[in-house]
């Protein structure tokens, strides 16, 4: 797959780089709000090594990219797909925008958006899924912007701020994308 696939208007998909990415990672480590968004676990720091140590052993089974600004080249988050299924050809997604400057202005969108191409040619996989957090609805939103629609949830998955919330789960199929892709041309 060409480069100019891996790139839009606000950002391209770029190769993790260990020594220039991983610490701004371990930074957005620190955020909170962050680890909120993204995790449904307690909020743990990961030291460096813990990091680098994980990516390291996954890397294996995971197609990883850093997401990056066009116009500052600024790393601003990440974005992977892994869980393959080869036999039926299905994968999951996950993304994470780390610079809070960042949220809320379409470029975690347009990087989905990037990397369900990516996974459709590139990979040739057949549908992609994700889990999303019944508390993130700006999320949501970009998500079914991309093609995503809501196929279920995991009622009262998780506990934060003194109630219980659901997980929601979210799919793309190939033709979904397809029929995205011709209207968007």
């Amino acid at each position: 797959m060409n480069a100019e696939r891996l790139q839009g208007a606000l950002v391209r998909l770029a190769l993790f780089d260990f020594e220039k990415d991983l610490p701004e990672w371990a930074r957005w480590g620190r955020d909170s709000e962050y680890l909120r968004l993204s995790d449904s676990g307690p909020a743990r720091q990961w030291p460096l090594e813990d990091m680098k140590k994980y990516i390291e052993e996954n890397l294996e089974t995971m197609h990883l990219f850093s997401i990056r600004t066009l116009a500052e080249d600024r790393l601003i988050g990440s974005v992977d797909l892994s869980g393959f299924n080869w036999v039926t050809g299905n994968a999951w997604v996950g993304i994470g925008i780390g610079d809070r400057d960042f949220w809320g202005r379409g470029y975690g969108g347009e990087a989905m958006r990037l990397m369900v191409r990516y996974g459709f040619e590139a990979l040739n996989l057949r549908r992609i899924s994700l889990s999303v957090f019944e508390y993130n609805p700006r999320a949501i939103r970009s998500y079914e912007k991309a093609g995503f629609v809501i196929e279920g949830r995991a009622r009262q998955y998780l506990q934060r701020e003194g109630r219980r919330w659901d997980v929601i789960y979210m799919g793309i199929l190939r033709e979904d994308w397809q029929d995205l892709e011709k209207e968007g041309s």
